[in-house]
């Protein structure tokens, strides 16, 4: 085979730097997931669960990169999945358990195997569902059940609190398993929830929305406990509010197919 070809074959299978960014990116949170494990083990608990909180900024960047890019892939979407599984779904249910489950050993591993098990089904089910055409396509604007990386943030809710108002709150193992069944058990539910990258926003509501951009930045960055701690009891009480928007526009597309 003459050299040109040779060369000619090889620059075919060069790759422009641009299209490994999104993947770059999802492994940069499977890697700070691990390190939250990692500080969990030092009883480092601040820098572990800012760890997770981390990999979940990268896990929203690389979907974002990949669709502003317009390079999506099958392989990034399964190497997003297994980076949510372990970063989300291994990582802070270890971190409870060497914060405060493993006073309660049976009970504790119990609620962190089945948390896990829980964010592995609803990844699975994630990925099966983008297959799925046979939802109208306003249904796109909600995910079914909770997100991985804001299961995860309710799942650290408890610990967040407790960095956010002091060490003298104690929590009951029992508790923090029943929390932590909770959370999981809201990823792998059939509720819907809002989904960000599905929402049309009025010109009207531009300027407050950047407003509380600006405050969640300045807060995460001189409270960030505190700051933290209310955006996901903030979530966590806004999660009928997706079920019930979703409920009315079922009953919206029943009412214009009968008409």
């Amino acid at each position: 085979m003459p050299a040109s070809e040779n060369l000619e074959r090889a620059r075919v299978k060069d790759l422009p730097l641009t299209r490994l960014l999104p993947n770059l990116l999802t492994l940069l949170s499977l890697c700070s997931g691990l390190t939250g494990i990692r500080f969990a083990l030092q009883e480092k608990w601040q820098e572990a669960v800012m760890a997770i909180v981390i990999a979940a900024v990268f896990d929203v960047l690389d979907g974002r990169v990949a669709r502003l890019l317009n390079i999506a892939s099958k392989f990034g979407a399964e190497l997003d999945s297994l980076s949510d599984a372990i970063s989300f779904g291994v990582a802070p249910g270890f971190i409870m358990y060497q914060w405060t489950l493993q006073d309660d050993k049976n009970v504790g591993w119990i609620s962190v195997l089945v948390y896990a098990v829980c964010s592995a089904l609803r990844l699975a089910r994630f990925n099966t569902m983008l297959e799925d055409n046979s939802q109208p396509a306003w249904a796109k604007s909600y995910f079914t059940g909770v997100p991985a990386p804001a299961g995860a943030g309710l799942a650290l809710l408890p610990l967040m609190l407790v960095l956010a108002f002091g060490t003298d709150v104690q929590w009951p193992p029992m508790v923090i398993a029943f929390w932590l069944l909770m959370a999981g058990g809201l990823m792998v539910s059939r509720m819907p929830t809002l989904s960000l990258k599905g929402l049309r926003v009025a010109p009207v509501w531009v300027a407050p929305i950047m407003m509380a951009a600006v405050l969640l930045i300045a807060g995460i960055a001189t409270h960030p406990w505190f700051t933290l701690s209310l955006a996901s009891m903030l979530y966590f009480a806004s999660l009928p509010l997706g079920w019930i928007n979703y409920r009315l526009r079922q009953i919206r597309e029943a009412k214009s197919i009968v008409q």
